[in-house]
């Protein structure tokens, strides 16, 4: 358990045969908000109309359930 918090991996074998992988899980990472706002700065706008018309054309909405 030692190893998988200094982030090391495992393969769990059966007869020589690998069967698994132990792994340590990932851990949320937060952003300072300083940080976050100046990476994305000089990003461009958004055109919020033509994101949802772009979301629509290939997303469907439609309430009836698919069979």
């Amino acid at each position: 358990m030692r190893q998988l918090d200094l982030g090391h991996s495992f393969i769990v074998t059966r007869h020589n045969e690998p069967v698994g992988e132990l792994r340590p899980l990932r851990r949320h990472r937060m952003v300072d908000t300083h940080v976050a706002l100046q990476a994305f700065r000089n990003a461009p706008g958004i055109d919020y109309g033509q994101f949802i018309q772009d979301i629509d054309a290939v997303v469907d909405q439609d309430i009836a359930p698919h069979v």
